[in-house]
C-alpha cells in the first residue's frame, strides 16, 4: 500500500514569480524562510543578528543590507519580529523600510501583538499604498519549517486572493478569519490565553504527580490518551521531563501574550479568571529567572512552588 502523504507534503508547490522578504529570521521567521526556499522561492532576509542571517544564506537566501533594501527587492514582506515596537522599527523607524516600497507591496504581520497595534500599523501602511495581511502564526519552529503551522488570516479579499498560494504553502492549517484587520490578532490572543492555561495546568499536574510519588513519564502517557490531553501540554512537558529547556518559545512570549490577552478582555470589561492565573504564573516564571528558557520551564516553576510550600529552600 502506498504511503499517505502528510498534510504539508500534499500541498501543491506554488509558483513564486517574485521574491519574498522575511524580516526577523529567528526560530519562526527562519523556519518560514527555509520553507519558502523549499518551494523554489527567492528569499531575501534581514535580521539584527548576523549569525541568524548567515544560517539562511547557507541555505540559499539573499541578505539585504537593511529593511529598505529588502523592500526594494521584494513586493511581499513577511514580518516575524517579537512585538509591536519592533514592527514599528522595521517598517517605519530610521533603519526601517521608509519609502522604499514597491508599487502594490504587501506586508504580512506574523507577530502576536495587540489588535489595536495591528490596526494602527495597517493604517500607516495603507497611507503609503501598501496592503496589510494580519496573519499571526502558531505551532512552533518545526511546524513552521514543514508548512504545517497555523496562520490566522484577516485582510481584504483581493489581497488574500493575490497571496493565497504563498500563505497556504507556509501553512496547511490556514484559517481565513475575515476581512477586518485586527481579527487575526484577536483570534491569536484568545488562542494563546488558552494555550497558557493548558500549559500551566499540565505543569501543575505533572509536578503534583511527582510529589505524590508517580512516575511523571507514565503520567504524561496517560494524560496524552485521556481527557486532559492538550497539544501544548504534551509538547512542552515531554521536553521538560527530559530536562530540555532550550528555547523554542521563550517564557517571555507567553508572559507577553497573556498580558495582551487580558488587556483585550479588559477593553470589553471582562476579567477571565483562569487567564489571569496563567498570566500571573508566567510573570512569576520570568521574575524567577526562567525568562530566557523555553516555556516548558513552567514545570520548573511548579516544582519550586511546591518545594516552597513544604519549606524546602
Amino acid at each position: 500500500m502506498a504511503a499517505v502523504p502528510s498534510q504539508a507534503a500534499a500541498q501543491e508547490t506554488p509558483k513564486f514569480a517574485a521574491p519574498v522578504g522575511v524580516i526577523g529570521v529567528g526560530n519562526m521567521g527562519g523556519a518560514m524562510a527555509r520553507r519558502l526556499l523549499d518551494g523554489g522561492c527567492r528569499v531575501w532576509v534581514r535580521d539584527l543578528r548576523p549569525e541568524a542571517e548567515a544560517a539562511l544564506l547557507q541555505a540559499g537566501a539573499q541578505r539585504a543590507s537593511g529593511c529598505a533594501d529588502l523592500a526594494r527587492h521584494c513586493p511581499l514582506l513577511i514580518v516575524a519580529v517579537v512585538d509591536a515596537a519592533q514592527c514599528d522599527d522595521v517598517l517605519f523607524g530610521h533603519a526601517g523600510v521608509g519609502d522604499a516600497w514597491q508599487i502594490g507591496a504587501t506586508v504580512v504581520l506574523c507577530p502576536t501583538i495587540a489588535s489595536h497595534d495591528v490596526e494602527r500599523i495597517a493604517e500607516r501602511l495603507q497611507a503609503r499604498g501598501v496592503a496589510c495581511i494580519d496573519a499571526p502564526m502558531s505551532g512552533g519552529p518545526q511546524r513552521a519549517r514543514d508548512g504545517s503551522m497555523s496562520l490566522m488570516v484577516a485582510c481584504a479579499d483581493a489581497v488574500f486572493a493575490s497571496h493565497e498560494a504563498a500563505l497556504r504553502w507556509l501553512s496547511s492549517r490556514l484559517v481565513r478569519i475575515g476581512v477586518r484587520i485586527g481579527d487575526g490578532a484577536r483570534t491569536k490572543l484568545v488562542n494563546n490565553l488558552l494555550a497558557a492555561v493548558n500549559l500551566a495546568g499540565a505543569a501543575e499536574a505533572l509536578a503534583l504527580a511527582e510529589r505524590v510519588g508517580l512516575d511523571p513519564q507514565r503520567t504524561l502517557q496517560v494524560i496524552e490518551q485521556s481527557s486532559a490531553q492538550s497539544w501544548i501540554g504534551s509538547d512542552r512537558m515531554a521536553r521538560a521531563l527530559a530536562g530540555d529547556f532550550a528555547p523554542r518559545a521563550h517564557t517571555t512570549l507567553l508572559a507577553k501574550d497573556t498580558t495582551l490577552a487580558l488587556e483585550l478582555a479588559q477593553r470589553t470589561h471582562v476579567q477571565p479568571p483562569l487567564g489571569a492565573v496563567a498570566q500571573a504564573l508566567f510573570a512569576r516564571a520570568c521574575a524567577d529567572g526562567l525568562e530566557s528558557l523555553d516555556d516548558a520551564s513552567l514545570l520548573t516553576l511548579m516544582r519550586r512552588m511546591f518545594d516552597g510550600e513544604r519549606g524546602v529552600a
